[in-house]
Order: C-alpha cells, then sequence, then structure tokens
C-alpha cells in the first residue's frame, strides 16, 4: 500500500470512527463541538452568545443545548444536549504531542456532516489571546486545514482518540489546538460536574511595566518590575486589602509579578486570603487579599 493510500485510510478511518461525535455549534454552524460523555458536548467559550444554543449534529439532527458550565478565561465550555446514541470521543492516554506527529482535524460543516483533515505538528507550547484576552499558554501548533466554524472540533491521533481542541487559526495554514493533556481533561471534568471556575477578582487598573518604569525615573525612583495600578474600583479586593492608585504589584500569590499575564496567571492559582506585595513610593509593603486587615514593613 502506497503512503498515499495509507493515508486515505487513515482519514476514512478517522471520519467513520468519530463523525457522529462531531457537532455543530450555533446557526450557520459558529462552531464546533465534541460529544464528550452522555448528553455533554465540549465546545469553546468564544462559540457561545448566551445560555442556549444550536446544535446540529452529524445526522442532521438541530437541538437547543444549555450551557452547563463555562471558562471565559480557558475558552472552554461544556453544553447539556441530547446527543442520543453518538458514542463520545475517547481521550488519548497520557498524550503528549511532538513536533512531527501526523494529527487529524475534525470540525461541523457548514453543509452537514464532519470535515476531517489531515496535518502535521509544526511547534508546541504556543501562546495565544483568549476571548478575554489573557494569554492561553500550552498549545499545540498543526497543520491540519480548518475551515471557518471549526473552532471547539477535535484535534486527533490515527486512532481516532482525542489529542486537542482546536481553538485558534493563526496565519496562513497554521492552527493553534488546546492539548488533550491531564490538566485539560481536569478542567473538562469539572466542567461536565457544572463546576464553573472562580478566580479571584482585584479590581484594579493597571498601566503597563514599561510606563511604570517610566513614570517611577521621571519622579527619581528607582526602577523595578511590576504593574502599576492607576484606579481601584469602590468595595473590590484590592480597595478592602488597602491597595491604592500608584502602588506598583511586584508580587502576587508569592509569584513575582512583570506585566498583566503573570498577574492573570498568579490570580488563576490562588485561593483567598494571598498576600501582594507592593512598593508605595520608596517603601514595600505586604497587603492581605481577602482578608479584612493588613500588614506592613520593610523588605
Amino acid at each position: 500500500m502506497s503512503v498515499i493510500e495509507e493515508l486515505q485510510t487513515a482519514v476514512s478511518t478517522v471520519a467513520e470512527r468519530v463523525g457522529p461525535s462531531i457537532v455543530g455549534i450555533g446557526r450557520g454552524t459558529r462552531g464546533s463541538g465534541v460529544v464528550i460523555a452522555a448528553g455533554k458536548v465540549l465546545t469553546n467559550a468564544h462559540n457561545l452568545r448566551g445560555d442556549e444554543v444550536t446544535v446540529t449534529f452529524a445526522d442532521g439532527r438541530r437541538l437547543r443545548g444549555t450551557v452547563a458550565s463555562f471558562d471565559g478565561d480557558g475558552d472552554l465550555a461544556v453544553i447539556d444536549v441530547d446527543t442520543a446514541d453518538a458514542t463520545p470521543v475517547e481521550w488519548a492516554d497520557g498524550a503528549t504531542l511532538t513536533v512531527g506527529a501526523a494529527v487529524f482535524g475534525a470540525s461541523a460543516s457548514h453543509g452537514g456532516g464532519t470535515r476531517v483533515t489531515f496535518g502535521l505538528v509544526s511547534a508546541v507550547a504556543r501562546a495565544f489571546r483568549g476571548p478575554g484576552g489573557r494569554r492561553i499558554d500550552g498549545s499545540v501548533e498543526h497543520t491540519a486545514p480548518l475551515a471557518s466554524g471549526s473552532s471547539g472540533g477535535a484535534l486527533l491521533d490515527a486512532a481516532g482518540q482525542l489529542v486537542g481542541l482546536n481553538t485558534n487559526r493563526i496565519g496562513e495554514g497554521f492552527y493553534l489546538a488546546l492539548p488533550a493533556d491531564a490538566a485539560l481533561r481536569a478542567r473538562v471534568d469539572a466542567l461536565t460536574r457544572g463546576e464553573s471556575p472562580t478566580r479571584p477578582r482585584l479590581g484594579v487598573a493597571v498601566a503597563a511595566a514599561h510606563v511604570a518604569r517610566r513614570m517611577r525615573r521621571s519622579v527619581g525612583l528607582p526602577e523595578r518590575d511590576g504593574i502599576l495600578v492607576r484606579g481601584v474600583e469602590d468595595d473590590s479586593l484590592a480597595a478592602t486589602a488597602g491597595i491604592q492608585a500608584g502602588d506598583l504589584i511586584v508580587e502576587a500569590g508569592g509569584k513575582p509579578i512583570s506585566d498583566t499575564d503573570d498577574l492573570h496567571a498568579a490570580l488563576a492559582t490562588v485561593e483567598l486570603p494571598f498576600e501582594v506585595k507592593l512598593v508605595r513610593g520608596a517603601d514595600e509593603l505586604t497587603v492581605q487579599v481577602g482578608a479584612q486587615t493588613r500588614t506592613a514593613g520593610d523588605a
């Protein structure tokens, strides 16, 4: 059998195995989704426009689904819908994609049915901006062609097992997928149980790191890495903790802060209460966020 014939067989096999498990999301197929359990469909959060959504199955069924749980920062959502006899896609066991690995993209077609394409992993550990502007790290870049409406569809191995969730198109002919690793599976399992993640929100408006350095330099203060607080929302966690406009946030939850991405990443892992280290003028202090008291001291 020639290489072309082997590839044709692989595409056909994947299409037959997972076709019924790939759905269209939204009227006109705004995006795609993957049946991950009976009555549960996984998709990207950016494909949704409200608490209800039209779900179109490969056999032509079109039903109204309800958003069960939502992770806007991670660009993930789970939809409750009658999946009937659609077999859930299997997760690849301990999948670790490397450059050069063969992958198959599966998405809903605007004309009905499932589209399956072939490509190779071209890079790993890529980052992109989610729908809320936050950085999402650890993505897999691949070359399996994806048409409009493919985000939220499956990235599969030759056995038809899930190795990623297609999420973002970059440039001409390159695409990003969230890797279906243990971390993603844990997040999806929580969403399947209806557990939408909650992350502390400080309630501050901030300036970029280079702006903070320039402003400190202009008033004769030493340069420091960190993000400058431009404003504090009333009754927010920051306000209760005593954070003020003009403060420089240099550490949160024990993690150094150099830019807003660092702050978002830190807030995604902390539990209340947690410490934030600040520089106020020439003084350094530590505040307890999520507690009623504040402690300060020299560094």
